[in-house]
């Protein structure tokens, strides 16, 4: 019989009732131990296995969260749903994992799937493509289903946020640049309609500022997080009739065909020009030239949303948390831009 094993069968086994089938298998106390034994024993037996969403209409709650991660395969999205998994099992969820693949339809489809399914909440991180009017996270607030956005947020009123402060790490990665002497420094910019990487560019801006070195628009490019964006980037900056000395980029895989470029064209990297990223992708580390980058503690992150989720579904009063927790960056110089001793 398998997987089809009902409480029908089990009930003509043992010729009881199917309903007092399935309140010995809720462990419910009006039915008596022995008979409940029996039960447990006899759906065993058969390969009996409960439909998880039945029992998730039945009580509202089915032990699943989801998670919306726009790609697996980048470190930051694969070590916040580690934090996240790490934090949740411990106390009884399961973990689906969907992927949008920076496509706001497959993110819709992923939303609607996982409220489909009966999950008691949801952690996500939103597409490249994520509008203001997008109906599917609206319904997630409308239907009570605790929503947390890490790393790539909206504010929407009642849904916390994990982040790390991005104006920040923008800040801290120019003024690394500035002090290690670079004069002109550009930026390989994210798309400005995702917060993240306008508060980048902001810290960028403001470090600038500070510095009194005065921002020049032909030094900011904005590209997609791609290795071969940061090539061509890098060679529309090299044509410039004055060039720069310095790049930060808004993504790692960027910064790292800046690199590639670079070196192609003979430049010496740190001695003639420097580059800082930002995510501390694995790679980083273990290139021939290690990139200097801003680290954002993503299993920390994962953790953290995990925690804000589980307050929100413990908390007797049944009273609606939104949190906004912001993590502290972390420069992580290396061979990419270091041209004095490290402090």
């Amino acid at each position: 019989m398998g997987d089809r094993t009902t409480i029908y069968d089990i009930a003509k086994r043992l010729n009881i009732t199917a309903a007092t089938v399935s309140r010995a298998l809720s462990n419910n106390s009006k039915i008596s131990k022995k008979t409940r034994e029996l039960v447990f024993k006899t759906a065993e037996e058969m390969n009996y296995r409960q439909n998880k969403l039945a029992l998730a209409l039945k009580s509202g709650k089915s032990n699943n969260v989801g998670v919306i991660v726009p790609r697996i395969d980048r470190n930051i999205f694969s070590a916040v749903i580690r934090g996240i998994e790490e934090n949740l099992h411990s106390e009884g969820y399961q973990v689906i994992i969907c992927q949008s693949h920076d496509d706001e339809k497959l993110e819709i489809e992923n939303i609607d799937a996982l409220i489909n399914a009966q999950v008691d909440g949801i952690i996500m991180s939103l597409t490249l493509e994520t509008s203001e009017k997008n109906k599917a996270i609206k319904r997630i607030v409308k239907k009570g289903i605790p929503l947390i956005f890490f790393d790539r947020k909206k504010d929407i009123e009642g849904v916390s946020t994990v982040t790390i402060n991005d104006f920040e790490g923008g800040y801290k990665a120019t003024q690394h640049l500035i002090d290690q002497g670079c004069k002109e420094i550009a930026h390989l910019a994210g798309d400005f309609a995702i917060e993240i990487y306008e508060d980048r560019y902001k810290g960028y801006r403001e470090a600038l500022s500070d510095n009194g070195i005065e921002f020049r628009e032909e030094f900011l490019i904005h590209t997609s997080s791609k290795v071969e964006d940061g090539q061509k980037a890098t060679r529309a900056l090299l044509k410039l009739k004055e060039r720069p000395d310095a790049i930060f980029s808004a993504s790692d895989f960027v910064a790292l065909g800046a690199i590639q470029e670079l070196r192609a064209q003979g430049i010496k990297i740190p001695q003639d020009f420097c580059v800082v990223g930002f995510s501390n992708e694995p790679f980083t580390k273990f290139m021939e030239l290690s990139m200097s980058t801003i680290d954002q503690s993503p299993r920390d992150m994962g953790k953290i949303a995990a925690n804000v989720f589980l307050e929100q579904v413990t908390n007797n009063d049944n009273v609606k948390i939104q949190k906004k927790v912001v993590l502290a960056p972390e420069l992580l110089i290396r061979d990419s831009s270091s041209r004095l001793p490290i402090k």
